[in-house]
């Protein structure tokens, strides 16, 4: 008797991009929502919460969100918040090429935030109201870290605590060396490289985690100084004429070094005048880039005597941004089918 071959159609695949996440609007109160989501999370603040919570809710959520009012008033966008508008257009985008592709089968993709909205959570819920239960999660930080991509882990272990029906998982858990990535990366920072001089310098600035973290096992710093090496390679610079820096630090504690505002003040005395500043951890602008780097940073860096600062933008919603998307979900699409056969 001959075995019959059946072929059958296969259900839709969840692609959920995940991105860190912003208030829903730029005014105290939303910023306190987000604030109070964000600061509790102990793989953000890994301070024992006996200690920390307290702190949390007396003064932080009391003071802070006031503060950061202006800050976040000076990003906002028509659209929103621009995290929040790039993942929406990345996704639009993503699931459009992917189901014009004929892959052999169909495509939902969907923008989730670590915290505040769109939730993972509720991404999740809605795909599986619509008989989605295969899903492939891709945190957009290149880099790993505990504090972004564990956090997305954490958060997708707690919705699916609370799930009746448990979905297939696929998850992504950084791409910092991956050869697309890099190439669209250089990219984007190739039109300035002939600029660079003597005088000039091309920092390469990513958030910073607490040093205790990375000392820990966090291999967060070293994927950083992985990806600013190979992007460096690519564009033929010389050990001089690149730097490292880590930014956003937070508390008493000590952050990786060197610091990315103590450097913009410190280079123009060095003969440094003109920065390039591009932030590869960052898949998206937000107030960390656009309020932080390129206004904090530059005006302290102009201030030191700097003559040029050029903040170069994160991948965003552009084309090669699109590229190393729908190349990190079909390839991890097509090695873990091919590894089930």
């Amino acid at each position: 008797m001959q075995n019959r071959i059946v072929t059958t159609k296969k259900p839709p695949l969840g692609v959920v991009l995940i991105n860190l996440g912003t208030p829903d609007t730029p005014d105290a109160p939303g910023i306190r929502r987000y604030l109070k989501e964000f600061l509790a999370d102990p793989r953000v603040v890994n301070v024992p919460r006996l200690v920390w919570l307290p702190i949390l809710y007396c003064f932080i959520l009391t003071f802070r969100p006031r503060k950061l009012v202006e800050k976040y008033a000076s990003i906002w966008r028509p659209a929103g918040a621009p995290i929040r508008a790039f993942t929406q257009t990345l996704a639009d985008r993503l699931h459009e090429r992917l189901n014009s592709a004929y892959l052999g089968r169909a495509f939902r993709v969907a923008p989730a935030m670590t915290y505040g909205n769109p939730s993972i959570e509720s991404v999740v819920r809605e795909f599986q109201a619509d008989g989605i239960n295969d899903f492939l999660f891709l945190p957009l930080f290149p880099q790993y870290a505990g504090a972004t991509i564990g956090a997305v882990s954490d958060k997708l272990g707690q919705v699916l605590s609370r799930l009746t029906v448990v979905p297939g998982i696929r998850f992504i858990d950084n791409y910092h060396d991956d050869p697309v990535y890099v190439h669209a990366l250089t990219r984007s920072i190739e039109p300035h490289v002939s600029a660079l001089d003597d005088a000039s310098l091309l920092v390469f600035s990513f958030h910073g985690i607490p040093v205790a973290q990375s000392e820990a096992g966090d291999p967060y710093r070293s994927q950083c100084e992985h990806t600013a090496g190979l992007v460096a390679t690519r564009l033929g610079l010389t050990d001089t004429q690149w730097k490292v820096t880590f930014q956003s630090r937070f508390g008493p504690a000590p952050w990786l070094q060197p610091y990315t505002d103590e450097t913009m003040e410190s280079l123009p005395e060095k003969g440094i005048k003109k920065v390039f500043v591009v932030c590869p951890g960052f898949s998206a602008d937000c107030l960390e880039t656009l309020e932080e780097i390129d206004m904090e940073n530059r005006e302290i860096f102009m201030e030191a005597g700097g003559e040029s600062f050029t903040y170069i933008p994160a991948l965003n919603d552009s084309d090669d941004h699109l590229g190393v998307i729908e190349h990190l979900v079909k390839s991890h699409l097509y090695d873990t089918e091919s590894a089930l056969v």
